[in-house]
This record gives structure tokens, sequence and C-alpha cells, in this order.
């Protein structure tokens, strides 16, 4: 996990896209954006918008991608929101997105910890 509060939680995503890949969801079950509760949006995206800021920040991104898929795509049936750091030239183009696994278990923590007090220093 790289965030927590009363409303979401975040994490990177198991199979990234690149280093960084994270996944924001609300902690009640919601299984698409049309069931998100209209009281939640604006916790929910000012979390969005925290965690982008982070990736491009922490991670030196040029940029970030935001996605969420509704059923299509959607291998987990509960609302999740794709942060994606980016760079130009990182091989992410149209519908192919290869996936880049971490080599081990301490660059998923390198890169929690990096995230983590980005994240910090973004909300002192």
């Amino acid at each position: 996990m790289v965030f927590e509060d009363e409303v979401s939680v975040a994490f990177l995503d198991y199979r990234p896209l690149v280093h960084g890949h994270c996944l924001l969801i609300p902690k009640d079950h919601y299984e698409t954006i049309v069931d998100l509760p209209t009281k939640l949006i604006a916790p929910l995206f000012n979390n969005v918008q925290l965690l982008a800021h982070a990736v491009e920040k922490g991670l030196m991104a040029e940029g970030s991608f935001v996605a969420i898929n509704n059923r299509v795509s959607q291998s987990v049936p509960h609302l999740h929101i794709h942060v994606v750091p980016r760079r130009r030239k990182d091989g992410l183009r149209g519908l192919f997105w290869p996936r880049h696994p971490y080599k081990d278990k301490d660059a998923i923590v390198k890169i929690q910890d990096l995230l983590r007090s980005t994240i910090a220093k973004l909300q002192s």
C-alpha cells in the first residue's frame, strides 16, 4: 500500500505497465464509476489528483495516465483507478501496453517507500 485515508486505498499494481503504476480503490465496494455515490466523487478524485502528483514528482515522471475501466477489461469487479507514471518514449502506445514486472520485493518496497514519502510531503 502507498496511501490510505477514510475513503480509499492505493497500492502498486502487481502487473505494472511501468514501475510506480498504482491502483486507487474506494474502501467500500462499488463495481463501476456509475455505482459510486455522488458524495464520494470529490474525495476519491482528490486522492487521484494527489496520487498522480506523487507519481510524477516522486518518480520524476514527465506526466501520468489516469484511467478507469467499466466492466470491459475490468479484471476485478471493483472500481479501481489506474495512475501510471509516463515518460516520453516509454513504449506505451495505443492499446498494446506490455507489462513490466518488478525485479524483486526490494524493488517494490523501494517504490512504495518513495511514493509514501512523496505523498506525506505533498500533504504537509
